[in-house]
Formats: C-alpha cells, structure tokens, sequence
C-alpha cells in the first residue's frame, strides 16, 4: 500500500512537471522514455527465449 502511495505521488510529481515543461522537450522525453522501454522489452524477450530453450 505504502508503495502504490509514493507512486502516485512521484506521477503526480511528474505530470506536473511536464505540465510546465516545453512541448518540444515533453516530446522527446517521450520518445527517449519509449525507445528505452522498447529495448528493455527485446531484451528481456531475447532473454526469456534462450533460457527457456536450454532446460
């Protein structure tokens, strides 16, 4: 519970901050964050593939 608490909080934090921030800069923080999060989901496919493949 604690942690769905400090959650919310630290999106809160950053919603507001993007609020304030220019649409340019939002835009490829976006687009950073999303490549970022691509990449890990690949890995972590590529990752899964091979482990599961050796037992």
């Amino acid at each position: 519970m604690l942690f769905l608490v400090a959650a919310l909080m630290l999106f809160g934090a950053v919603l507001g901050t993007v609020a304030h921030a220019p649409f340019a800069f939002t835009l490829v923080a976006a687009a950073v964050i999303a490549a970022w999060l691509g990449i890990f989901a690949l890995r972590e496919r590529n990752g899964r593939r091979r482990h599961s493949s050796t037992h």
